[in-house]
């Protein structure tokens, strides 16, 4: 057998943009000879998905897992990207995503462990069931980040919005209730209040919560606002603390006017879910993830789309 040198392998590796191992492998099966192994690697798929790789992936599904018992509850989201919705609708891609997503409470909000992770279905890694779909899909996909949720005694309940099929949706939204209380009647207003906030995006369950750099920012503006209206310092002071109310009101979970009963305030609607839950009830956290927030995607004109397409 030729000897597999680590620059033919860093050579096959820079041609193909497949990984180590995959170009380690090839390089044996083709006897040390590069010509044959890039054929390898590309038969296989694998150097197709790599050039795949750097495209931007905006779409996708967001998975959502929920585990529940007498100790208390867990929860897990993972977002898994697409370049396109038309993948996202696609039966394997749901699948994929599916079969991740019963592997995210283990991992316990790690992405690279959840990257590890094998699916018992498959016998493969979470990364190399990725890179196989995105040979046989055509699209490059990417699981971009993964949440969990525990509390004991409790439950984690959990909303998705624009469900589109089990346990996957396009926003998943996690609530933590920390209380020794009945479960059932803590589920049902564990989904209302995680429906509430998929409708308002709260920053933190407290004031106390907030990110004091935050807070200071807001009070500069306000009081900056406040200043070019002309008013003295005793007044403007007064409006500052005004404006930071209904900051609060719009950014703090439990202020917040709750959108089932809009003459009370979250805090309200949880006083009551203790009465009905025989005993105390506290939010411990919250975790709301939208598919595709804060990636930008590329608007490329017609023309680069062609001259793509015929490269």
């Amino acid at each position: 057998m030729a000897e597999i040198s680590a620059s033919l392998v860093k050579e096959l590796r820079e041609r193909t943009g497949a990984g180590m191992m995959d170009c380690k492998k090839a390089l044996a099966e083709a006897g040390g000879d590069i010509e044959a192994a890039v054929d390898a690697l590309r038969k296989k798929g694998l150097a197709a998905a790599a050039k795949k790789a750097g495209r931007t992936t905006a779409d996708g599904l967001i998975g959502m897992a929920l585990e529940g018992g007498p100790e208390g509850g867990k929860g897990a989201l993972v977002e898994v990207n697409s370049e396109t919705d038309f993948v996202a609708r696609n039966e394997a891609f749901r699948t994929l995503v599916t079969q991740i997503t019963a592997l995210a409470i283990a991992a316990d909000g790690d992405v690279e462990a959840l990257r590890r992770a094998v699916i018992p279905a498959t016998g493969k890694t979470v990364a190399a069931s990725i890179t196989d779909a995105i040979s046989v899909i055509g699209e490059n996909i990417n699981l971009r980040r993964t949440a969990v949720l525990a509390v004991e005694p409790g439950v984690v309940a959990g909303y998705l919005h624009q469900q589109s099929a089990p346990g996957l949706g396009r926003m998943g939204v996690l609530v933590a209730l920390a209380s020794a209380g009945d479960a059932g009647a803590l589920e049902a207003f564990g989904k209302q209040l995680a429906m509430h906030i998929a409708a308002t995006n709260p920053q933190s369950v407290t004031v106390d919560d907030l990110d004091p750099v935050l807070v200071a920012r807001e009070r500069n503006i306000f009081a900056e606002q406040a200043r070019a209206s002309g008013k003295p310092e005793s007044i403007i002071e007064k409006m500052v603390e005004g404006r930071l109310r209904k900051f609060y009101e719009e950014s703090v979970l439990l202020e917040q006017t709750w959108v089932m009963e809009t003459d009370k305030k979250v805090k309200d609607a949880l006083a009551e879910a203790a009465k009905v839950a025989g005993a105390p009830v506290t939010v411990s956290g919250f975790v709301r993830m939208a598919l595709g927030e804060g990636i930008v995607k590329e608007a490329d004109d017609l023309a680069v789309e062609v001259a793509k397409l015929t490269a």
